[in-house]
């Protein structure tokens, strides 16, 4: 159990290092309906990569023969995904703003403020479920969630870890709003600015990190 989980928490920690969703639940705590928006978002960001999590489980659950040894196919997918996520990393370097260029972020954030309470929940869904690398990550969760061979039981709360820790840091804007929503606004809006200005070159550095981590994950397996 505790194998497997040490291999979740670096797959957990790229979901939760996601600039995006972070800025736009630090965005919606800006607007009229922060506290229900703000909730509702976070609340589907957990629901959405949850499911991903359990349909991949149970999808990949026969591989999951503890005596088997490191599967070939484990071996592969992780060895496939290192090479995609470092190909993410290069094209991530050449997209990042020139020095004293202002950085572009989705239009879809202008309509933030706009967001009822059902559809930032469908909204924090999708970003956590169908965003690819969120998804390529989770497939290699469950993979090596399949490879430890740990039943039901044990599967399940190491998948709840997985999900939770890679809901950290949209689960901490919200909770920090809660409590004090006085002095959140401004400590909020310094972490939007620092992401929004750095958002390129933090996802190049967590893709590379993923990557390296995944490729060896993945010739381990494969040379086992």
């Amino acid at each position: 159990m505790g194998e497997a989980i040490g291999a979740l928490l670096p797959l957990a920690v790229g979901v939760a290092l996601s600039p995006v969703p972070i800025i736009a639940v630090i965005l919606m705590l800006g607007t009229p309906r922060a506290g229900t928006t703000g909730t509702s978002f976070a609340a589907g960001w957990m629901f959405g990569l949850s499911a991903v999590a359990a349909v991949i489980a149970l999808a990949a659950s026969g591989a999951d023969d503890p005596d088997s040894g490191p599967s070939t196919a484990v071996g592969i997918v992780k060895l496939a995904l290192g090479v995609v996520f470092l190909a993410l990393a290069i094209v991530q370097w050449r997209k990042r703003p020139a020095p004293g260029e202002a950085p572009e972020m989705p239009r879809w954030m202008q309509s933030i403020d706009r967001l009822t309470p059902l559809r930032a929940a469908g909204f924090g869904a999708l970003l956590s479920g169908a965003n690819p690398k969120n998804l390529a990550l989770t497939v290699a969760a469950a993979a090596s969630v399949a490879e430890g061979g740990l039943g039901g039981g044990r599967t399940v709360a190491a998948l709840a870890i997985f999900v939770i820790v890679g809901s950290l840091t949209v689960l901490g804007p919200v909770t920090l709003y809660l409590v004090a929503p006085t002095s959140a606004a401004a400590k909020l809006e310094a972490v939007k600015q620092f992401l929004s200005a750095h958002n390129a070159t933090i996802m190049m550095v967590v893709l590379v990190i993923l990557a390296a981590k995944l490729i060896g994950d993945g010739i381990g397996g494969l040379s086992g």
